[in-house]
């Protein structure tokens, strides 16, 4: 059973079987808003199931709402909407803990295991939902600018759809925890190596028309100033 998060009217993590955090509690959270966090923060997902006996685990785009988390796919991926239980994860990786002695490193993350059935999207208007969160979570303002899919690409486009019900949410921050140790009198340097991600300059289809300039998401997005794609 779920209770709502306080002040926000929406239920916390479920707490089941498979969500309880049993091992690094500390790391664990129940609110709501830390996986949409990490949902915002991730780019691709992997989804994990069982086919025919067989586990498989897909990396794929994704996008989401409050509720649901829409997935990206060939036809292919219509044999996976007939597996009876799926398991998704987004890892984000923020940076290496380097403590005195090897047995105490570990890595600064935030990750996120969804469960459920996954269905597969049939509904036209909900499809479009679907790929409209995918597009705009993945390039802001790309799904406006550029030409919609037609009737016959979305019919030829698959999207599975997994509710935000059963989850689990795992953070960890901050420097080693062997400063308390007899290592820390061993004089060795400790403590975080961060990783850190960014965007690149747009780079133009060589085939582009000179002048043909990147439009003003794409910069906002990448944090360029280059405007005109022959630059």
């Amino acid at each position: 059973m779920t209770h709502p998060v306080a002040g926000s009217g929406r239920p916390a993590l479920s707490a089941t079987d498979r969500t309880t955090h049993r091992r690094l509690r500390e790391q664990g959270r129940a609110d709501r808003a830390d996986l949409l966090a990490v949902l915002r923060a991730g780019f691709i997902a992997h989804l994990g199931v069982v086919v025919d006996g067989t586990p498989m685990v897909i990396p794929t785009s994704y996008g989401f709402d409050d509720d649901t988390l829409y997935l990206h796919g060939s036809v292919a991926s219509r044999s996976l909407a007939g597996a009876a239980q799926a398991c998704v994860t987004i890892t984000l990786v923020d940076g290496l803990v380097l403590a005195r002695s090897v047995f105490e490193h570990a890595v600064n993350y935030r990750s996120a295991m969804i469960y459920g059935t996954p269905r597969l999207v049939t509904d036209p208007a909900e499809k479009l939902h679907g790929l409209h969160l995918l597009s705009e979570h993945l390039a802001p303002g790309q799904w406006d600018y550029a030409r919609q899919p037609s009737r016959k690409e979305l019919a030829a486009t698959s999207l599975l759809a997994l509710p935000l019900a059963e989850a689990s949410v795992k953070i960890r921050t901050g420097p080693p925890d062997d400063a308390d140790s007899p290592d820390a009198a061993l004089g060795l340097w400790a403590g975080e190596l961060p990783l850190v991600s960014s965007w690149g300059e747009p780079v133009p289809d060589p085939d582009l028309p000179a002048g043909t300039r990147v439009p003003p998401h794409l910069v906002a997005r990448a944090g360029t100033r280059a405007f005109d794609a022959g630059r």
